[in-house]
């Protein structure tokens, strides 16, 4: 069974300090019952990925709908996400390296 987002866009972008972050709503995080990890630009969309799997207290069905939301937003920005499922997220790195390649 799929799992619906709940993402919603949201205009805060850049860097949240504690008060913007309080004040933004469940809709504009991947994990909207914890309220962790905003995603409220491509950027933070990116370094949510990057750092999924660090993401601690949090159930695999919290981890369904975070990624659920996260494949929204990243449809939203424009970023391409190969990943189908959360499972696949830190096993590979999500952006080359150009030292590796020399």
């Amino acid at each position: 069974m799929a799992v619906r987002p709940t993402w919603k866009p949201h205009t805060e972008h850049g860097d949240l300090n504690t008060k913007e972050r309080k004040e933004l709503p469940d809709s504009a995080y991947a994990f909207p019952n914890q309220r962790k990890e905003p995603i409220t630009d491509a950027s933070h969309v990116k370094n949510a990925l990057a750092r999924f799997d660090q993401v601690d207290g949090v159930s695999d069905a919290d981890r369904d709908l975070a990624f659920a939301n996260l494949q929204k937003a990243a449809q939203h920005y424009g970023i391409d996400l190969e990943e189908k499922s959360w499972r696949e997220l830190g096993k590979k790195p999500r952006t080359k390296n150009p030292a590796h390649s020399r």
